[in-house]
């Protein structure tokens, strides 16, 4: 099950990811982007064979394969994601296979097309990461588990089905399958129905909706319930059919009869998806993933304490737990966290992790489960089983979910017991040395520029990123500072002090100067691991002088000119490289598509310019730095002629942007 963000499942996407309503369609690529899958696959397929160009049928294999990816059949998706890079469909293509074939097992395959994809791109950086974890992983493949046996769960249907949780003597899941409540058009991303929340027997395998006030025309699931039972916390998407749909974390109340009707958690931001929340056993404490702009990257793993009536402004859980990537489905046993990441060393999609909180309230290193808890596939939505009635010689038991090959829905909800085996016979113990290695916290940055498909296009594809050599670096502890020049590879390598805030200024001579920081509260160092390696990547962007650079998701609504909310953050970061960069001068330009009076879009396209650059002026950037300028429809990016434009043509003609005067 892989996203937008390149490695969740389509089960998440329903409660992660903005979604679309389906639409009729005529053609595949309508579909596709529609987020239609299910009908884009058969309607794809007949037209690459209709194709009579080589450009023409990369770019229908491309959308094919990203269309069978986002409905779990990547082994299916492999071999169009080969046709699409064989007729010059791209660096894009073959970044798909190769995640892919480590989706499916096929490492070696996957550690080739990861370092035949650096050398295209120049720069073997890039991938270095995903080669390592094939190599990993291909250990890991190899351990022998008599320990475990894992079944699919009896309940399972042919729908997606996934997160279990326990209520009462039942579980709760989250499905797709036909009897789920919503729009009763089949949702065209699987061609199966909205999800909800179903109560399970788990003995005779019957599910029935659990609550009509919970499942409505939305998506709902993940869900998450206090101690008795007197309430839930789940997640809902919703929004109207010309919108993309946002999730949020909901909370009801049982009030002795029936759920009353839930209301969103007061923490949420608007445009922000919320989901999978996961409530300790005491009721005081609500865990979640997020993907907020405040967080390490991607989706995060957050947490926030109940005072009363009231929750806390969330804390984000530090680097032991989250990285640059996803982490998701957080899941509580007593004192253990499990959660899923797709960036945490794993087998191929998302792997379930361990942590714990140690006395000092640190978390310990994330430990992964290895198979066959984990597989190639997605694995997440870890569950502890203490309610069943064990066989003697069980220690654990409980259930988690899986996108793996042999499951019958698109992911599939599994069972697992761990029985003891004693262990073999102790090799002979070395000599142990006289003093245990000190454990070490170590920090290796990296300062990295873009690779731009155009080099000479700030506004052309992202290929990727290389080290920028002979970079400087300021690293701030508290109020020392202390400069380092980062070597020929673009690293520079700390060690850590714990409980400390690390802040990081890098610049280059003819780049933006750009920031990062650190922190080691919450981590603990682990006396079985001597070494703790974290990273941190700074991207410096190079400086064109007077060219001019798109601000990506500023909108304006039909005749106005005010500052969205939805803008706010891109110009936010705006704000913070200006402030990073104290002598830089920009001009803020503003530019409409052609329908409209060149009288009109002047004045217009002048006002959305000085908006822009008021609301910069409001972040404490000096009005003497900032010039506005409206050019109305008199510089399109798209060359059409008026009357032949697409929509999609005059929304890139619709841009605001930035160029460095000085």
């Amino acid at each position: 099950m892989k996203a937008i963000f390149s490695v969740i499942s389509l089960s998440l996407l329903f409660l992660l990811s903005a979604c679309s309503v389906a639409n009729q369609v005529r053609d595949g690529k309508t579909a596709y982007e529609a987020k239609q899958y299910k009908v884009a696959v058969g309607l794809l397929q007949k037209e690459f064979n209709k194709a009579k160009t080589r450009l023409e049928k990369g770019k229908i294999a491309y959308m094919l394969g990203l269309s069978l990816k986002a409905t779990n059949q990547s082994e299916q998706a492999i071999d169009w994601f080969q046709k699409a890079y064989d007729n010059q469909a791209g660096t894009d293509a073959l970044k798909e296979m190769a995640q892919a074939l480590k989706m499916a097992g096929r490492y070696a395959d996957a550690k080739e097309a990861y370092k035949n994809l650096g050398i295209e791109i120049g720069s073997p950086y890039e991938y270095r990461k995903e080669i390592a974890a094939c190599d990993v992983a291909e250990g890991w493949k190899k351990i022998k588990t008599p320990e475990y046996s894992v079944e699919p769960a009896t309940f399972n249907s042919k729908y997606a089905d996934y997160a279990p949780v326990f209520f009462k003597d039942q579980l709760v899941i989250t499905s797709d399958r036909a009897t789920a409540t919503g729009d009763k058009k089949v949702y065209a991303w699987t061609g199966n129905d909205f999800s909800d929340l179903f109560a399970v027997n788990t003995q005779t395998g019957d599910a029935s909706n659990f609550s009509a006030a919970i499942n409505t025309m939305a998506n709902e699931g993940t869900a998450t319930f206090n101690a008795n039972f007197t309430e839930v916390f789940f997640t809902r998407c919703t929004g109207t059919k010309k919108e993309d749909q946002f999730c949020k974390i909901m909370h009801s109340v049982f009030d002795g009869t029936s759920w009353i009707a839930p209301e969103p958690l007061s923490f949420q931001q608007a445009g922000i998806n919320y989901g999978q929340p996961c409530l300790s056993a005491d009721g005081k404490t609500l865990y979640y993933s997020a993907l907020h702009p405040d967080g390490w990257g991607g989706h995060d793993i957050w947490m926030s304490e109940r005072v009363g009536s009231e929750w806390t402004e969330p804390k984000l859980l530090p680097r032991t737990i989250n990285t640059l990537g996803d982490e998701l489905f957080p899941s509580l046993d007593n004192d253990t966290l499990y959660f899923s990441s797709d960036t945490h060393p794993g087998m191929g999609g998302l792997d379930i992790f361990k942590t714990y909180r140690l006395k000092n309230g640190d978390w310990a290193p994330a430990f992964n489960l290895k198979p066959p808890i984990n597989s190639m596939g997605d694995d997440f939505g870890f569950l502890v089983d203490y309610q069943s009635k064990r066989d003697s010689g069980v220690t654990s038991m409980g259930y988690f979910t899986s996108s793996r090959s042999e499951g019958q829905g698109n992911d599939d909800i599994y069972t697992f017991e761990r029985r003891y085996v004693p262990p073999p016979p102790p090799p002979p113990v070395a000599e142990r040395p006289k003093e245990e290695p000190k454990a070490k916290l170590i920090l290796d940055g990296f300062v990295l520029e873009k690779i731009f498909q155009d080099a000479n296009n700030p506004n052309s594809k992202v290929l990727g990123r290389k080290p920028l050599p002979e970079s400087k670096v300021d690293i701030k502890i508290g109020n020392k500072t202390e400069t380092i020049t980062v070597d020929a590879e673009g690293h520079f390598r700390l060690e850590l002090s714990e409980n400390l805030d690390y802040n990081f200024l890098a610049s280059h001579p003819g780049y933006l100067n750009n920031s990062a920081k650190f922190s080691t509260k919450g981590i603990a160092k682990d006396p079985k691991n001597p070494e703790q390696i974290f990273e941190i990547e700074i991207v410096l962007d190079k400086i064109y002088l007077d060219k001019e650079i798109r601000l990506e998701n500023i909108y304006y609504d039909l005749d106005k000119w005010d500052i969205r909310a939805d803008a706010q953050p891109t110009l936010d970061k705006l704000a913070e490289t200006l402030k990073l960069n104290p002598k830089v001068r920009i001009q803020l330009s503003s530019h409409t598509d052609c329908r409209g009076t060149d009288v009109y879009n002047e004045s217009l396209s002048q006002k959305r310019a000085q908006s822009a650059v008021d609301y910069l002026i409001s972040k404490g950037i000096e009005a003497q730095r900032l010039e506005a300028r409206g050019y109305g429809e008199g510089v399109p990016e798209a060359t059409c002629a008026c009357a032949r434009c697409s929509e999609d043509e005059h929304q890139l003609n619709r841009r605001t942007a930035f160029r460095v005067v000085e």
